[in-house]
């Protein structure tokens, strides 16, 4: 069980999804005492078998949710990560906080193969050696060097300077403060030039159809947004994915995560995520 906290990390890296980390977990406990007591005494070092296996396992996953991703309705981000799965009571069921976890940079590995997905986040995240890396997903080490090359290329490109979390913050902070004051020309301010705004209701919340791009959109769309909140909805900040981020309550349950992307002062992305499903950690 001490292999627990590490693996549930990884996985969630792996996939984007809490509840899919967890399966991955169980599934890999399932598999290790699936095995007689003698196979197990056999294994030298069963740390390194549980993080080949689920490795393996979400290998596995993230190829056959490429083929779901095809039917789910709407856009599909990440599943939010809420502030107590970093601070569980169990140190065992923590999920450590790092830039590898912001919704972001979820993002970008989402749009990764899963080959690339797998490899870069074993190596460039949690330092395991390409020869171990290799091994475990059934490639060649050179072929795992060129993964992670291809992987590191698209954060690269993807990447904003980074902003101080004070600073993004404060941002945040003002966004909800115009947004709540319906203050368009404030919202516009704070909304970079190109800014993006994707929600991803999977057809079981209502959200906008497709993407929308441009400050002045988004500010529109917001305020029009805003007017529809009932008198028991309320916009509070709290952490998303350890960075600061907003979350639309509803009698006390949360129905909306909004995670952002700060550069330049500026809000430069903003994800909301309203699929109940997706949202299970946070009303828990």
């Amino acid at each position: 069980m001490s292999e627990r906290r590490q693996l549930l990390n990884l996985a969630y890296r792996m996939t984007g999804s809490l509840a899919d980390a967890e399966d991955v977990v169980q599934e890999t406990y399932a598999r290790w005492y699936a095995m007689t007591p003698a196979q197990r005494d056999a294994v030298a070092a069963p740390g390194a078998w549980m993080t080949t296996v689920a490795s393996r396992v979400c290998l596995d996953l993230l190829g056959s949710a490429r083929a779901r991703r095809e039917r789910y309705v709407g856009e599909w981000i990440p599943e939010p990560l809420p502030s107590f799965a970093v601070a569980a009571p169990d140190p065992a069921d923590r999920v450590t906080l790092d830039e590898s976890v912001t919704m972001a940079f979820l993002v970008v590995l989402d749009a990764m193969t899963p080959a690339e997905r797998v490899v870069f986040v074993l190596h460039d995240v949690f330092g395991y050696p390409f020869a171990e890396v290799a091994e475990i997903v059934g490639r060649t080490p050179v072929a795992c060097r060129k993964l992670a090359s291809s992987a590191r290329k698209r954060v690269r490109l993807s990447r904003p300077e980074a902003t101080p979390a004070a600073e993004q913050a404060g941002v945040v902070r003002g966004f909800r403060q115009a947004w709540e004051a319906r203050d368009i020309e404030a919202l516009v301010g704070l909304l970079d030039p190109d800014a993006t705004i994707i929600a991803d209701g999977g057809g079981l919340a209502d959200t906008a159809p497709h993407p929308l791009r441009g400050r002045e959109e988004i500010a529109a769309y917001l305020t029009m947004l805003f007017h529809s909140l009932t008198g028991s909805q309320r916009v509070v900040e709290r952490p998303v994915n350890g960075r600061p981020g907003l979350v639309i309550e509803e009698a006390g349950v949360t129905v909306t995560v909004m995670a952002f992307e700060v550069a330049a002062g500026r809000v430069r992305h903003v994800w909301a995520v309203r699929n109940p499903e997706k949202l299970r950690a946070w009303t828990a």
